[in-house]
């Protein structure tokens, strides 16, 4: 065939998709204007999970899932912006990797405010400031975000998605030689994450200059001669940094978890996980007591950690299930004045 009739024939298709984008947008606006009248929030990740589930069991094409997610997340956004642009915060600065996972939700049509702390974001989304919050809960390597729990403990806000992302580092750096570099800049987790690296190229005798994040790290370098930075891919192409070497990590299959909180509950999806706090009588035998209920009820516990939140021993736990389900309805019933329901919402992973 003629490439300039296959042309044609994309045109034709893209006109076709055009129309349809529009008329898709006909029957979101009516939507948005049901939810404005009762005040129904425009975002619903249960919702959107169970669209792309469909799309992926009926595709029969070239998209790959992940081509599917990635085209369709960012209609959803582009819908919801029209309808109601949301401004939502996140632990910054801008390219920093709690900024590209919110992106990924959100899409680059969103108005997004870069917040120095984890306590910050909670603040201006109990505010109003912002409608959603975008935060780190764990990473694979480096365990859980304390800080994370402390703000769950002390704000009244919901978890209504969670976002896992694989990241990867890399050495961006001004200098051509890698022997020339006298300093390097990162987050200090980033420095632990990449300890072999830096082991095996000698850069462990060079400064280490812990910054408040991997893409201030960047800045930094940019900024002083004969320095590097360890920091994402896209923090280094924001700033015009030669990257040097790539996935410098330690471990390749590092993960960090993020949560979206916001002041809504998410209806069931029938794919979901719920995360609490607990704290129990301090007695012999509660948290087993507890745990055997869980068993009793077959309901799977994916996650168990304790915390010391404002002088008292916490537990962090989350497993699978919404929280109106009919067998986790009776465990809050039965342990009300020790539970602490932080959110029910589609459930990413299993762990990481």
């Amino acid at each position: 065939m003629a490439l300039n009739k296959l042309r044609e024939d994309i045109d034709r298709i893209d006109d076709t998709l055009l129309k349809l984008l529009n008329e898709r947008m006909e029957f979101v606006h009516s939507v948005g204007e049901l939810k404005n009248s009762t005040g129904a929030p425009i975002y619903r990740p249960e919702r959107e999970q169970s669209i792309l589930n469909r799309l992926k069991d009926n595709n029969r094409g070239k998209l790959t899932d992940s081509a599917i997610d990635a085209l369709f997340l960012e209609l959803f956004a582009v819908a919801r912006n029209l309808e109601l642009p949301e401004r939502i915060a996140y632990l910054g600065p801008e390219a920093s990797f709690t900024h590209q996972a919110a992106e990924s939700r959100f899409g680059a049509m969103s108005s997004y405010l870069s917040i120095g702390s984890i306590k910050g974001v909670f603040r201006e989304v109990k505010s109003g400031k912002a409608r959603f919050g975008v935060i780190p809960i764990e990473n694979s390597s480096n365990g859980i975000v304390s800080e994370t729990i402390h703000c769950l403990s002390n704000y009244n806000l919901k978890i209504i998605a969670e976002v896992v992302m694989d990241i990867h580092h890399v050495l961006a750096t001004p200098c051509e030689n890698i022997k020339t570099i006298k300093r390097i800049y990162s987050k200090d987790i980033a420095f632990a994450q990449c300890q072999n690296f830096l082991d095996d190229f000698g850069l462990d005798e060079v400064e280490h200059i812990p910054v408040e994040s991997t893409a201030k790290a960047a800045k930094l370098a940019k900024e002083n001669p004969e320095s590097g930075a360890i920091c994402s891919s896209v923090a280094a192409t924001m700033y015009n940094i030669p990257i040097l070497f790539e996935n410098i990590e330690d471990n390749g299959n590092n993960k960090t978890r993020f949560f979206i909180v916001s002041n809504f509950e998410n209806a069931p999806s029938q794919n979901d996980k719920t995360s609490i706090l607990v704290q129990l009588p301090n007695k012999p035998g509660a948290l087993v007591a507890f745990l055997n209920d869980f068993e009793a009820a077959d309901i799977n516990l994916t996650k168990i950690k304790s915390h010391i939140v404002d002088g008292i021993s916490t537990f962090f736990l989350e497993f699978a299930g919404h929280k109106d389900d009919d067998h986790i309805k009776n465990i809050f019933t039965k342990y009300s004045d020790s539970i602490k329901f932080l959110g029910s919402y589609v459930k990413e992973a299993d762990d990481i």
